[in-house]
């Protein structure tokens, strides 16, 4: 054979012509890179396994996979092959797709091939520190028919540019990978739904539970923040001005400078938010429509109406750090899902707590209705000593026997009328609620000394005493109830108490008698306190 045989061809440009053996050597190299970006399920993972396995199968120095928003037409993801630590670090940024070559391929999804980028003149916008590369080679992926990034090739090893056959090599690779890349994203989207359902079904049950409406708020918030990972979750309501605050707040520190932030009335956001509409902004710092004073500290936000049934409870706003990365379709299409879950939730534990005061006001119906039977009885008895008496202040003279019989039944009544009242009042307090009122207080007094004595002392109130008694006075008055409670329960053999609270326009009384024995071996004791007014 002559030297001329031995020398490879050559195609019409100059570049060496393709040769079948360079075909079958590259054939085990593809295959494996083939089966090898499949075998991954999680998304990053796989991602990170196309652009290592393209640098190699075509020996290229550097790779990159970016990942293209098709809503914003930019590069939101960079995975890349061939950098070191250093070179990472000594460049502030990496290109975003929105010019140069990067760009080119984002705009016009085809494949591209070039021996020297630095003479091609789309090629720009490079940073600093950015690595020197000369040989090109870009190809779309798609995935279903939607590109769903463009994976790149720069500096072919040996010098040389890169071939048709390098091209037709990642072409295979970039088809198989958008074949891997569908089932990872099927699989990280279960995963992600999983996740936001049994977060939904966490918080269903935990506002199910019983919890207050300010800690149920709280719940909302903190469990849709872990699961969006965002910065801060913020449950935000109509104020009767017309603007929305936040009145539930959860974040990795405090909380408590962002309750309380308001939407002013007027805010361009805040007619979508009142109307029930999401909300979605890809940096609250920049965006126009974000007025709050707490902008600032956040990029990416999602403001989700929280609303069952036609009606607006508030809006639950999932904010991002600075920087952190923007929400996809899916983040928006499972957040919302489960605002309109955790709504329903908040509806239902609301109607729940509902039935719950309206199941204690039945309870107080009762009551009253045994209390009033029971008070009926006791008038009809005290009438009936009264009848008595008078026939027989007809048959007999008048003496003074008659004179004690009325006395103690007008006693008795007025002692009735009393309690009566006192029952009355404490049926009408609010279920669950601490008393706000002076009399309610010392209700709630004398009913926890009930827990310990084993009986309800009496209470009774004459004169106005909501009205005529100062705080600091009313303060008088239960710490010296207290000392008189506590020293009756030393006692043995108590079995009643009496409370009375006596208020006139320039005095207060309070007077605590108990039927237990004394030190000295007698029965009974009277603790008496007074304060002028």
């Amino acid at each position: 054979m002559t030297d001329a045989a031995r020398q490879p061809a050559e195609e019409p440009d100059g570049r060496p012509a393709h040769r079948p053996d360079e075909d079958a050597a590259s054939l085990p190299v593809l295959l494996e890179a083939v089966l090898s970006v499949g075998s991954e399920l999680e998304l990053h993972a796989t991602l990170q396994h196309i652009v290592d396995s393209a640098a190699e199968l075509c020996s290229a120095r550097y790779g990159a996979l970016g990942i293209v928003d098709p809503e914003r037409v930019l590069v939101t993801e960079l995975f890349t092959a061939g950098l070191t630590e250093e070179q990472r670090a000594a460049v502030p940024h990496l290109p975003d797709g929105r010019s140069g070559l990067l760009g080119v391929l984002v705009e016009d999804p085809r494949a591209l091939l070039l021996a020297d980028l630095t003479q091609d003149p789309r090629a720009a916008g490079f940073p600093p520190g950015h690595p020197p590369m000369h040989s090109f080679l870009g190809v779309p992926v798609r995935v279903h028919s939607e590109v769903f990034g463009n994976l790149y090739l720069t500096e072919k090893r040996g010098g040389g540019p890169f071939t048709e056959e390098d091209l037709a090599l990642v072409r295979v690779l970039a088809a198989q990978a958008g074949i891997a890349i569908g089932n990872a994203r099927l699989y990280e989207t279960a995963r992600r739904r999983e996740r936001w359902i049994d977060g939904a079904a966490a918080v269903t049950t935990s506002l199910l539970a019983g919890s207050p409406a300010a800690d149920a708020l709280r719940c909302v918030a903190e469990r849709a923040r872990l699961l969006a990972d965002a910065a801060a979750g913020v449950v935000l309501q109509p104020t009767p001005e017309g603007g929305m605050e936040i009145v539930a707040a959860s974040t990795h520190g405090d909380p408590g400078d962002l309750v309380g932030t308001a939407i002013a009335p007027g805010s361009p956001v805040l007619e979508q938010l009142l109307g029930g509409e999401p909300v979605f902004v890809d940096d609250s710092a920049t965006d126009p429509r974000m007025t709050t004073p707490v902008r600032e500290r956040f990029g990416p936000s999602m403001m989700l109406p929280l609303q069952s049934g036609g009606r607006l409870i508030g809006t639950l706003a999932l904010p991002r750090a600075r920087g952190g990365p923007a929400y996809d379709a899916v983040d928006r299409l499972l957040a919302s899902q489960f605002a309109s879950q955790a709504a329903l939730a908040l509806v239902l534990a609301d109607a729940q707590h509902d039935r719950e005061q309206l199941a204690v006001y039945e309870d107080r119906d009762r009551i009253a209705r045994d209390l009033h039977d029971l008070v009926v009885q006791r008038l009809f008895a005290t009438e009936m000593m009264l009848e008595s008496t008078r026939r027989r202040a007809e048959k007999a003279p008048c003496g003074d026997t008659v004179g004690d019989e009325l006395t103690r039944a007008v006693d008795e009544l007025d002692s009735t009328i009393q309690e009566v009242r006192t029952a009355i009042f404490a049926l009408q307090q609010p279920p669950s609620e601490a008393p706000t009122t002076f009399r309610g207080r010392v209700l709630r007094e004398t009913g926890g000394a009930a827990v310990l004595l084993g009986f309800q002392p009496s209470v009774q109130f004459t004169g106005a005493v909501d009205a005529l008694l100062p705080a600091a006075v009313a303060g008088g008055v239960l710490t010296a109830l207290r000392g008189a409670l506590a020293a009756a329960h030393r006692r043995s053999g108590v079995t009643s108490i009496e409370v009375l609270v006596d208020a006139s326009p320039g005095r207060v009384r309070l007077t605590v008698t108990d039927d237990g024995r004394t030190e000295s071996g007698g029965r009974g004791a009277t603790v008496t306190w007074e304060s002028a007014l």
